[in-house]
């Protein structure tokens, strides 16, 4: 059997579970052919690309709408490929505004559908829902808690593990990460993750740098700020110049593992965190009217994706107004001095840890699901 299959991921994090999948169905068919929309680990896992993953990468309602006619026209030079390669099955990575379009489409041609990363319709936009049943053959969650919801909404869902389960690891020892960065082997260490983007982590700058500038005058610590590719190094060094953060390229799963202490905007971050078992406090901003319009249209008790898992509190969230230097500042400070408070904070994240890797290998457990489905497809056409 050499089977053809599309796959499509539109961000980062998409294009690298995608691409963890189709390393294992390279195991099991070394001659399947892979082709679709690519980020660098898909074009590294030999994905042909038809187009590329950046053209679709726009965050933000006003951006998006400037660039409608482009992402438009990517989505019809995919969907004229899927027209021409006629693939067996179709693996569609997060990205809901793109890929559930594409995935109508898909349907309507007869490709069956594999929708890996599900769409947060348990938090808002309910009326995905409908589309989603008629056009997905399985839906890959890789939340434990989404299982249950998608297959009481009449979706043929699976909880496969969290991707990042077996991957988040420190490369370095603690002793040469503290080393190699000239860090106070004697001080605790507070590692500083604004976001991922540009314009997130302008926003929450201002009260970390309040809250940076506090803790270090009551007590001197190491704080680093491992940048992200998309942000880059410079970003943050011409907005910290003169604090005691020191900036770093990359290295953030060395920099939480190593860490005392991490403050951490609400996102993937905060689930990396947690399979390391660094304590953390989350928070996250936005501009005003999208916080308005957010709270009319988000229905979840928390914020946080580690407490949405736990089902209860286990890290502080500082959200929107209550993201302020001071009360960042109090919370780590209350980790940092409370024992006790430390301990069971580690405790919740171990608990995490657990849920997110109860499923075993995502990627392996993904590969073998869309197995079953390519080889029902096979029995089906003979």
């Amino acid at each position: 059997m050499h089977p053809k299959i599309l796959v499509s991921a539109g961000e980062a994090s998409g294009d690298l579970y995608a691409a963890l999948v189709v390393e294992e169905l390279r195991r099991l068919w070394p001659e399947a052919e892979f082709f679709g929309c690519t980020g660098p680990r898909l074009r590294a896992a030999g994905v042909r690309t038809v187009v590329d993953a950046a053209s679709l990468a726009v965050v933000g309602l006003l951006e998006v709408v400037a660039h409608i006619p482009r992402i438009y026209g990517e989505y019809r030079k995919l969907l004229a490929a899927a027209r021409r390669e006629r693939p067996d099955v179709a693996i569609l990575t997060d990205s809901p505004d793109f890929h559930l379009r594409v995935a109508r489409r898909l349907h309507a041609a007869g490709v069956p559908v594999i929708y890996l990363v599900a769409p947060q319709v348990w938090a808002w936009r309910k009326g995905r829902l409908a589309g989603m049943r008629r056009s997905l053959r399985r839906l890959l969650c890789i939340f434990p808690f989404e299982e249950e919801y998608f297959t009481r909404e009449g979706l043929a869902a699976t909880y496969i593990g969290h991707p990042l389960a077996g991957l988040v690891r420190p490369a370095l020892s603690r002793e040469e990460f503290f080393r190699k960065h000239g860090l106070a082997a004697d001080r605790p260490l507070i590692v500083v993750l604004p976001g991922s983007r540009r314009g997130e982590a302008a926003r929450h700058l201002p009260a970390l740098r309040d809250a940076v500038e506090r803790l270090f005058r009551e007590e001197a610590s190491n704080f680093v700020l491992p940048a992200s590719v998309t942000t880059g190094v410079e970003f943050f060094r011409e907005r910290l110049g003169g604090t005691p953060v020191r900036v770093i390229d990359g290295e953030s799963w060395d920099a939480m593992a190593h860490a005392d202490l991490a403050l951490a905007a609400s996102g993937t971050v905060t689930v990396e965190a947690a399979l390391l078992g660094t304590p953390m406090v989350t928070f996250y901003k936005v501009t005003t009217p999208s916080w308005v319009a957010g709270k009319m249209l988000v229905r979840v008790p928390y914020y946080s994706m580690v407490n949405l898992i736990a089902g209860r509190a286990v890290v502080p969230e500082l959200m929107q107004g209550r993201m302020t230097g001071p009360r960042l500042a109090a919370e780590a400070r209350r980790l940092l001095t409370d024992e006790r408070a430390r301990a069971e904070m580690r405790e919740g994240l171990a608990e995490v840890r657990g849920r997110l890797t109860s499923g075993g290998s995502a990627p392996h457990r993904a590969a073998a699901i869309i197995q079953e489905i390519l080889e029902g497809q096979v029995a089906h056409v003979s």
